[in-house]
């Protein structure tokens, strides 16, 4: 093993070479800032990463000459630069993502990771981190990890042996952690409709964000819940304490929690250390609709920025701006139509902009990606009801989109639409 500061340890990187950070809580932020301070020397880097939690300094306009971000997933810290056209998104399903390492579409140069320290056998965690990150380490050329005794360490395919990692740097220092917002009285709505749908023995999939906060909160009288998720957060605290969440009745992994990544607070962090229920794996596992399917009454909650009439959904743009990403959402709204028992929902407010607009819409705004198709789609909900759009027309489709919409709307789409204009 070699170990050196991080200044010393980022020498390593060089001009037009691909580099990928760790993302979420386990972000390497010493080693990132390390390499933003070589910006003078370094010309036309890739820097490449789900959404990370740091200042992400490497995207201001000063160094554009030195750093381009390649986004996989959008997050807030990169917006601004990827909007500004001073980066790029790769539309891609989070299930897949993978492939592009393995089958050599986008080598890795330098893979900088947050581990803990090596135990007595000589092998790190990549604790509440692993999704593509632990696959983007062990493709690479060269990898630098910062260890830290603040990490938690985790169970499942977790692990990298210290013969795996080129250099390491020693740190000590808080992981990123993720603020919990309140849901709104509209999330609490929207959490009531899909909670009420929910059965006893479902496998959930939440997303992050105030809407599956708000369901879980909800779940305290169901019973045998269990989770195989790309990610979970606080949340499933209460519920695992109070045996909601037992996993009793998972065809795969039962009796585990099965994740790629989590994102939350240092007590989430606390939590999942050394925490045996919990089995993290690689996204090509966790996100492959084949795998999800096995498990029974798969509900499948995720978000979206709007919805037209015919069920087109619009997660990942404000039109022709980036906004975020692909993520899992089709990943696991494949997997839950195709699990026994299983319910996809696509949850949204109803409206944006202290009600000014609405949110389902007639048609999506010029350029929105579409990242759920009407195919797919099934459940969708706001604070108004929920309706389940599958094998229905699109005059159907129409009618039941309008009747969640905020009803301020409701007459002008019902006017608008093409499925309900008479001849």
């Amino acid at each position: 093993m070699q170990w050196l500061t991080a200044a010393d340890a980022v020498k390593w990187i060089q001009s037009g070479q691909r580099v990928y950070l760790h993302q979420g809580c386990a972000e390497p932020a010493p080693l990132v800032e390390a390499m933003t301070e070589r910006a003078g020397e370094l010309r036309d880097v890739e820097v490449v990463h789900l959404a990370t939690m740091g200042r992400a300094r490497y995207s201001d306009p000063e160094f554009r000459e030195s750093f381009w971000h390649n986004a996989l997933f959008i997050g807030g810290n990169v917006r601004k630069a990827v909007q500004e056209r001073r980066g790029d998104f790769i539309p891609i399903f989070l299930g897949e993502i993978e492939a592009l390492f393995l089958n050599g579409s986008m080598p890795i140069d330098v893979a900088l990771l947050q581990v803990t320290p090596p135990d007595r056998n000589g092998f790190v965690s990549l604790g509440p981190s692993v999704d593509v990150s632990l696959t983007a380490a062990k493709t690479a050329k060269y990898v630098i990890a910062v260890t830290n005794p603040q990490m938690p360490r985790t169970h499942g395919d977790t692990y990298l042996h210290v013969s795996e990692i080129d250099v390491f740097v020693e740190g000590d220092f808080p992981l990123a952690e993720l603020a919990v917002k309140a849901p709104t009285p509209e999330h609490r709505a929207i959490a009531k409709h899909v909670a009420g749908l929910i059965p006893d023995g479902a496998t959930l999939q939440m997303g992050i964000g105030q809407i599956p906060d708000a369901i879980l909160q909800l779940l305290g009288n169901h019973r045998h819940l269990g989770v195989h998720s790309e990610m979970f957060s606080d949340g499933v605290i209460p519920l695992l304490e109070s045996g909601v969440i037992d996993n009793s009745k998972k065809v795969i992994n039962p009796n585990k929690v099965v994740a790629g990544f989590v994102l939350g607070s240092r007590k989430l962090l606390d939590f999942i250390d050394e925490n045996p229920i919990f089995e993290f794996r690689q996204t090509r596992y966790t996100n492959n609709p084949f795998q999800i399917a096995r498990n029974p009454k798969v509900c499948a909650v995720n978000a979206a920025i709007e919805v037209d009439l015919t069920g087109q959904v619009c997660s990942d743009s404000m039109g022709e701006l980036p906004y975020s990403g692909i993520g899992g959402q089709v990943d696991f709204i494949r997997g839950a139509a195709r699990s026994e028992g299983g319910m996809p929902f696509i949850c949204l407010p109803a409206t944006a902009k202290s009600g000014k607009v609405s949110r389902i819409v007639n048609r999506l705004k010029p350029g929105a990606g579409v990242v759920t198709s009407r195919g797919d789609v099934h459940w969708v909900v706001t604070e108004f009801g929920a309706v389940n759009l599958h094998g229905k027309n699109l005059r159907q489709r129409a009618e039941l989109l309008i009747s969640i919409a905020h009803p301020e709307f409701r007459e002008s789409l019902a006017r608008e639409s093409y499925a309900l204009r008479p001849e």
